[in-house]
């Protein structure tokens, strides 16, 4: 069980490593000068994108998941934020082309800096890492883990060193954060 945990590890820090800081570093400016963010994604990546969602709201941002029933309409100037490691899921390439639509800014998370929804992004932060559809068996060449796992992994600790990165700005103490968390529970 042991050399499993290291293995993942390392194939996290090695995915994670080969991602642009300065990427980061503008999803961060991205997110930060929206009025409101929405977030998307589907299976494990929708999971991941809720996460961030959450966080965001944590921080005092106003933020909506994709498909609530209580989520407004996207005018111009919000940022609809979408993980997708294929970057071709077609329902996501539908809810970006509304968003463009109505003047919003669409910031991806993907494997794919060529795929169809990389082409709607006006951001994109690429991640090295297989997807269940470049993935030739239950287990890729390049990650012992099924699927899409080390693309859903390196996501969701993306995520969060985005948050940290929002963090480091003047205004945003732990404490805030934590009165914002739901006490419904």
């Amino acid at each position: 069980m042991d050399l499993m945990i290291e293995q993942v590890l390392t194939e996290v820090r090695t995915s994670l490593n080969q991602i642009s800081g300065e990427s980061l570093a503008q999803a961060v400016t991205w997110v930060e000068n929206a009025p409101r963010v929405f977030v998307t994604g589907v299976g494990r990546s929708g999971l991941c994108m809720r996460a961030l969602g959450m966080r965001l709201m944590h921080l005092g941002k106003t933020v909506y998941v994709v498909g609530e029933t209580i989520t407004p309409n996207i005018t111009a100037g919000d940022l609809l934020m979408i993980g997708s490691g294929s970057g071709q899921t077609a329902g996501l390439r539908v809810i970006a082309e509304q968003a463009r639509d109505q003047g919003a800014n669409v910031l991806l998370f993907t494997t794919d800096a060529a795929s169809s929804l990389a082409a709607l992004a006006d951001f994109q932060v690429i991640i090295s890492a297989p997807t269940k559809k470049t993935a030739t068996n239950a287990f890729d060449r390049n990650s012992v883990q099924p699927m899409g796992t080390l693309f859903e992994q390196s996501l969701l600790i993306l995520c969060d060193c985005l948050i940290l990165g929002l963090m480091q700005k003047p205004g945003v103490d732990v404490i805030q954060m934590d009165k914002r968390h739901a006490n419904l529970e």
